[in-house]
């Protein structure tokens, strides 16, 4: 069975990035840049996350959500059966103009590991993604983040 956090931290190992977001916009662009300088991709948890319409990831530059898309993935997982983490992630996946940049920031790898995790929570919580009624959101997500090399003829394998 992958390990999909280890997999994820090797897909996306970089540098913390000094700041994650417009710090100097604003009192909130500026809490929620403490907020993520404060932890890491380890210690982060829901209790920063988990708040959709409190979540800095929402704020964050493409660089600092590469930066922290490995504690996305495990909170997705460890989730899954109680605060469900994973319709933000999906969110932050294939949301406005800003989230798409991510997609177009990452390499193929890092393209390939998104779909293959997707697929992968497809394959394992149906269930409980259609509880939460995320089945559309992750089915255009798992179709962005795989359309660019399924289209180039390269695959997972």
């Amino acid at each position: 069975m992958m390990d999909w956090v280890a997999t994820a931290k090797a897909a996306f190992a970089t540098e913390k990035p000094e700041h994650f977001t417009n710090y100097n916009h604003c009192g909130e662009c500026a809490e929620h840049d403490a907020t993520l300088k404060e932890a890491d991709v380890d210690t982060i948890g829901i209790e920063a996350l988990g708040n959709p319409s409190w979540d800095p990831i929402c704020f964050c530059h493409t660089e600092g959500k590469k930066y922290y898309l490995p504690a996305l993935v495990r909170l997705s997982i460890e989730t899954i059966h109680t605060e469900f983490y994973f319709e933000q992630f999906l969110f932050h996946l294939s949301g406005d103009d800003d989230q798409t940049s991510l997609h177009r920031s990452c390499s193929m790898a890092q393209r390939k590991f998104i779909e293959a995790f997707l697929a992968h929570m497809i394959e394992c919580y149906a269930h409980e993604i259609e509880l939460h009624t995320c089945t559309d959101d992750l089915l255009h997500a798992h179709q962005t983040w795989s359309s660019a090399y399924k289209n180039s003829g390269d695959s997972l394998k």
